[in-house]
């Protein structure tokens, strides 16, 4: 039996996102949260809290009206 893990990549480009929080809520696990800072648009944007436990499931990238996450799955 293969047991590999595959590692996840999320990315969220910050400067495209307008702080909907349509991914954050969406998230099974409850690791995206708002930052403090503001992008170059003046959003507080999505920010992935903690990484070492994303799934890579993609809720969070279907959700999203702009098209700012993307989600890379690794062996």
């Amino acid at each position: 039996m293969n047991t590999k893990t595959k590692t996840v990549r999320l990315n969220i480009e910050s400067d495209w996102c307008k702080g909907c929080e349509f991914c954050i809520h969406t998230c099974p696990n409850n690791l995206l949260g708002l930052s403090e800072d503001l992008n170059k648009s003046g959003f507080h944007y999505a920010m992935l809290l903690r990484p070492e436990e994303c799934t890579g499931c993609g809720l969070c990238a279907q959700v999203c009206p702009d098209m700012v996450i993307q989600i890379w799955l690794k062996d």
